[in-house]
């Protein structure tokens, strides 16, 4: 089990996640400049939907801060860094945005930090202008300056849950010809109509866009959608809606090597990720399975036999 990002996002957590069972960790969203979130409320709580609302808009102490932080540091479990656009509006057009973008990945590669990966957060609804990573052209232009820098360390990019299967296709198929090494399924419910989402509970937050179980089905038909035609060219983390052991393996059995979570440790508690962890043992067990490795894209398998 991971951390997602955007719990920890001003590094204060690397040294004591692993205390509660956390297996890897992602930092951030960061930013080239500092951003002190969005006009309150920036959070919220949905119980009934078992959702937050979340507005903070890469809210963050920019890379200088964030590095001066981490540089102090050895790491006990994986640690990630999310980079981000700056949410501010002087980022108003797609080559300045990513030039900031180049710029943080820059600092973090001359810093020395010993982190595991990079998160590349193109997926954040709660930002500044009309910047979109989402067009397959202009994700291409994006991908294409990241090539440039030889990253070392893998990449795997935030995706969004909000465009048709056609368009994530699309995006998956730029992402798999460029350096990314996977990617992160997924990021916040943008659809205030959603049926996982209770009317009245949305009617409080007229900004904003919804985390925990109101992302959990469409992610895992995204997950499943991506490991059927990339999975052998693309590394799946799956993100969204996790609140049990179930949940986690359901998105493990659909395609995902890892899985993260943030809302459902809200909800039920830090607790929950060694519940978890011990869950998956019953789980494997039930499937005649003894490593959860043989559990990855097991349904997706099981379904190829039955339609041959």
């Amino acid at each position: 089990m991971g951390l997602a990002a955007g719990f920890d996002y001003e590094a204060r957590l690397t040294q004591i996640l692993s205390s509660v069972n956390f297996g890897f960790q992602t930092v951030g969203t960061i930013t080239h400049l500092p951003f002190k979130g969005n006009p309150k409320p920036m959070l919220g709580r949905l119980p009934k939907s078992k959702s937050l609302m979340v507005n903070k808009g890469f809210k963050n102490l920019g890379v200088d801060a964030t590095i001066k932080k981490l540089t102090q540091y050895k790491f006990p479990i994986p640690v990630g860094i999310s980079i981000g656009k700056t949410n501010l509006p002087v980022i108003n057009n797609q080559n300045q945005a990513i030039q900031d973008i180049i710029s943080t990945f820059v600092s973090f590669e001359k810093a020395k930090i010993n982190h595991a990966f990079y998160e590349l957060n193109i997926s954040c609804p709660n930002l500044y202008g009309n910047v979109s990573f989402y067009p397959p052209k202009k994700l291409e232009t994006l991908l294409i300056a990241i090539d440039k820098l030889k990253l070392i360390k893998p990449v795997f990019v935030k995706m969004p849950i909000n465009k048709t299967n056609q368009e994530f296709l699309l995006m998956l198929k730029v992402i798999s010809q460029h350096c990314p090494k996977g990617v992160i399924i997924g990021n916040l419910q943008t659809n205030r109509q959603d049926v996982s989402l209770d009317s009245d509970e949305v009617k409080k937050f007229p900004k904003g866009n919804f985390s925990g179980k109101p992302t959990y089905e469409k992610s895992n038909e995204l997950i499943a959608l991506t490991y059927k035609n990339f999975g052998k060219k693309l590394i799946i983390i799956g993100c969204g809606g996790i609140f049990s052991g179930r949940d986690a393996y359901q998105k493990i059995k659909l395609g995902a090597s890892l899985v993260q979570l943030i809302s459902g440790m809200i909800f039920e508690g830090p607790q929950l990720i060694a519940q978890i962890n011990l869950q998956f043992i019953d789980l494997l067990h039930q499937d005649g399975l003894t490593h959860i490795h043989q559990a990855i894209g097991l349904d997706n398998k099981q379904r190829r036999k039955i339609t041959r």
